[in-house]
């Protein structure tokens, strides 16, 4: 019994098939650097739209605030009567005789080149605080001579002005002694803290002061800047 199967006939003869499709080394890499670099677009896109920019700060007078937290209390601090600033002081039974009163703090250094070092308060009364540190030096101190200004001068952590100068008041021997005045002021809420000190010149060098080039000339710098800082207005943070 024979079965028949469906098929095809095919003649005998010579067929040409075309030759398939292929991709260039030039284009794929075209491809793959395109694909690549809008990947990469699309990745910072998105992480520019989700990460914020850092915080700029140009100093002065965006120097930022002191460290938050707890601060460590050391010395006694001053009040006004009013509440409108406050400002840490020496303590008792340190090298100075400290005498409070309704405008701040005066305390004489009694070791040493002794000095008077004064922390207190003024109005402003519209003035800055280049035209009152002047105005002060020359009522205290005629015919004084400016030394140098104090750049970036801060006091309480709020950017002002300081100034150095020199005068030469007569003493009890008719003689003529240098002395050297150091002030500081800043102005907020148009109240001027103030920070002064005044005392014999002494050059600093190596067998006096910190031991590193200053042209303060003065002792009591030595110790000043603790208190310079410690100054706040009404409503600053604890410092």
């Amino acid at each position: 019994m024979t079965t028949v199967l469906p098929g095809y006939s095919t003649h005998a003869g010579t067929y040409t098939a075309p030759s398939p499709p292929k991709t260039s080394r030039r284009r794929l890499l075209v491809v793959w650097v395109a694909a690549i670099g809008l990947v990469a677009a699309g990745l910072v896109a998105l992480s520019g739209a989700i990460e914020k920019p850092s915080a700029r700060y140009v100093c002065p007078p965006d120097c930022g605030r002191p460290p938050m937290g707890q601060p460590v209390t050391i010395n006694p601090r001053f009040t006004a009567p009013d509440g409108t600033f406050s400002v840490a002081y020496p303590a008792e039974g340190s090298a100075y005789k400290v005498t409070p009163d309704d405008r701040g703090i005066t305390a004489d250094l009694l070791a040493g080149d002794r000095g008077t070092m004064r922390l207190f308060s003024q109005p402003a009364d519209g003035r800055t605080p280049q035209q009152i540190a002047r105005q002060l030096v020359n009522e205290t101190f005629p015919g004084n001579k400016t030394a140098y200004e104090i750049p970036n001068a801060m006091v309480g952590y709020q950017p002002g002005y300081g100034l150095v100068a020199d005068c030469w008041p007569q003493g009890s021997n008719s003689s003529y002694a240098r002395m050297r005045v150091v002030v500081m002021v800043a102005v907020k809420n148009d109240l001027a803290l103030v920070a002064g000190a005044v005392g014999p010149y002494h050059a600093f060098g190596p067998d006096f002061g910190s031991g590193k080039p200053s042209a303060a000339g003065l002792q009591l710098a030595l110790d000043m800047g603790k208190y310079v800082n410690s100054f706040s207005w009404r409503g600053d943070p604890l410092r």
